[in-house]
């Protein structure tokens, strides 16, 4: 005997706890990919308690819902939360009617969530806070360290808001916030390469160790070098690696590359020690 599902004058049949479960899922099944479609597989996983209740009583259309999220999905799994909360709140509305709706809805923001999510999340965040950490910790504070880690722990458990926050706004988030998600990823960014800008000549020990002498007067290169332009050193080394490894060049080829450069420099008193 089929249990009742409550119905709520809204019209929805989830439930808060329905939500967090499929929320929970989501932990685990974003975490596994394949190259055929992407992270659909684990999303039917993901969605199938919630698909079965909104469904309990229509077993084509539940068929007919879990081929649909078969379909390919790939979506930077700190923003996916959002998509498939919100693709919940819409099947739940107008079921098998929305199936297209639901798609057009993933096809139309993954690529964009995933480009703030890569940016934000993956790239600049730990790009910053990684280089705070490894520069207090250069000089013995271990703050910046647990800095990080508690602004990792935040965006972990923020994946749980994000998905009620899908849910509960549909696609009205998506429509009213486009703007200014993308405002805010350009403004993050710009915030970004300041902070690495500014630590970049602070973090990297590069200095001439050359002396010149004229007239009684005895300038080192790096003098001369600061007078033009305090921290080019690092900057121009940090250049020429960025530069290689967009050119392809292992991270590990590079990282002997400094080591013989810096030891060569050191014994031919080009370079400090």
């Amino acid at each position: 005997m089929n249990k009742e599902v409550e119905v709520k004058n809204d019209g929805r049949v989830l439930t808060k706890k329905d939500i967090w479960r499929a929320m929970r899922r989501h932990y685990l099944a974003i975490s596994t990919y394949n190259y055929d479609s992407g992270f659909a597989a684990t999303l039917v996983w993901e969605l199938f308690p919630a698909l079965s209740k909104i469904y309990h009583d229509d077993p084509d259309g539940l068929q007919a819902s879990i081929d649909n999220q078969f379909k390919f999905y790939n979506c930077n799994p700190w923003m996916s939360p959002i998509i498939t909360g919100a693709t919940l709140a819409i099947e739940e509305k107008g079921k098998t009617k929305s199936l297209q709706a639901v798609q057009d809805l993933k096809t139309a923001l993954m690529g964009p969530f995933s480009g703030i999510g890569d940016t934000l999340i993956w790239i600049l965040f730990p790009t910053v806070l990684g280089a705070i950490a490894a520069s207090m910790g250069k000089h013995g504070n271990s703050i910046g360290m647990w800095i990080y880690l508690a602004v990792y722990v935040l965006f972990f458990f923020l994946r749980s808001f994000l998905y009620n926050v899908g849910y509960d706004s549909g696609t009205a988030l998506m429509t009213n916030m486009s703007d200014k998600l993308s405002a805010l990823t350009d403004a993050v960014s710009v915030l970004g390469i300041a902070v690495i800008g500014a630590i970049v000549p602070s973090t990297i020990n590069f200095q001439l160790a050359l002396k010149f002498s004229q007239a009684g007067v005895t300038l080192t290169g790096q003098q001369i070098l600061d007078q033009l332009m305090p921290g080019l050193l690092p900057v121009l080394l940090t250049a020429l690696l960025y530069w290689m490894l967009k050119k392809g060049r292992k991270m590990t080829t590079l990282i002997l590359m400094v080591i013989v450069i810096a030891m060569v420099g050191a014994a031919l008193g080009i370079l400090k020690a």
